[in-house]
């Protein structure tokens, strides 16, 4: 493949969204980790019930926040992100945002744990417009 054929894909990869993206991707690895070691004081911040079953759960979901946040941020920064990483990520930000509203619906947390599923909502939207532009540069070099 020729360097003009990645060009575009390499450009929309320094683009301002990109940059963004990938601060959201290190906030969730970072967020993630707290959520790790410190189940409790995160299920204090939200309003959630703080006993062992939860904060063995709540670490376990930061786990994940780990793997899922550093996946997506090692694919931002190549050249060809991986489109298949981009649409997975979007997909956990979304159900993450779900899950939280419902959460706070059922009343497992306390309304202040919206803020984390609309920024999650938020993240999801935006990783979908992003693997819509990866799909148009890669389609426009094919």
């Amino acid at each position: 493949m020729s360097a003009a054929a990645t060009a575009p894909v390499t450009a929309a990869r320094r683009a301002p969204v990109v940059l963004v993206l990938e601060a959201i991707a290190w906030i969730t690895v970072l967020s993630g980790a707290v959520q790790v070691v410190a189940p409790g004081f995160v299920l204090g911040v939200i309003g959630g019930a703080d006993d062992h079953t939860t904060r063995q759960l709540f670490a376990t979901v930061g786990m994940f926040m780990v793997v899922v946040g550093a996946l997506l941020a090692t694919t931002l920064r190549r050249p060809r992100p991986d489109p298949d990483v981009v649409l997975w990520s979007a997909l956990q930000k979304v159900g993450a945002a779900v899950a939280v509203a419902i959460g706070v619906a059922n009343s497992v947390f306390d309304p202040v744990a919206l803020l984390v599923a609309t920024f999650d909502l938020l993240t999801g939207v935006l990783l979908f417009f992003y693997l819509r532009a990866l799909a148009r540069a890669r389609g426009a070099h094919r």
